[in-house]
């Protein structure tokens, strides 16, 4: 029972990697909407914003006025909930064990690489390394 118990957890902190490696790899590949040509490598471009259905895995929009959480895909949004409603800086660890996720490295790593996403988009701060609060106004409806 524990050899399989050990088996079961590598398969899914594996799986917990692929998922990762899977959304940074369509966010890397992104194409560019139909009629809309690609930016030169290396040119940052702003786009308009969308207004599409949630997909959980989908691409984090950068934060700008007056989008709220709820464009963000559901479990960027329990991040954001959870963070929102505790008003305090949180680091990885914290964060996983209020959502209730098991604290071990998979699970922690996993929302390491979302709210470091969140915060490189504009919807969190890390003003310490590996602490990250919702900046006032950021918080929104949710």
């Amino acid at each position: 029972m524990e050899v399989l118990r050990a088996e079961l957890q590598d398969a899914e902190a594996a799986w917990e990697l692929f998922v990762i490696t899977r959304q940074t790899m369509a966010e890397v590949l992104a194409e560019p909407p139909a009629g809309e040509e690609a930016p030169p490598v290396g040119v940052a471009v702003e786009r308009p914003a969308r207004v599409a259905a949630v997909v959980p895995g989908s691409v984090v929009p950068a934060w700008r006025e007056g989008l709220e959480p709820s464009a963000l895909a559901p479990d960027y949004h329990r991040l954001m909930d959870v963070l929102a409603g505790s008003g305090e800086e949180m680091d990885c660890r914290q964060l996983a064990a209020a959502l209730g996720l098991e604290v071990v490295a998979a699970k922690v790593e996993g929302v390491r690489s979302k709210v470091k996403r969140l915060a490189a988009r504009g919807w969190l701060t890390e003003e310490r390394p590996g602490m990250f609060s919702v900046p006032v106004g950021r918080a929104g409806g949710s």
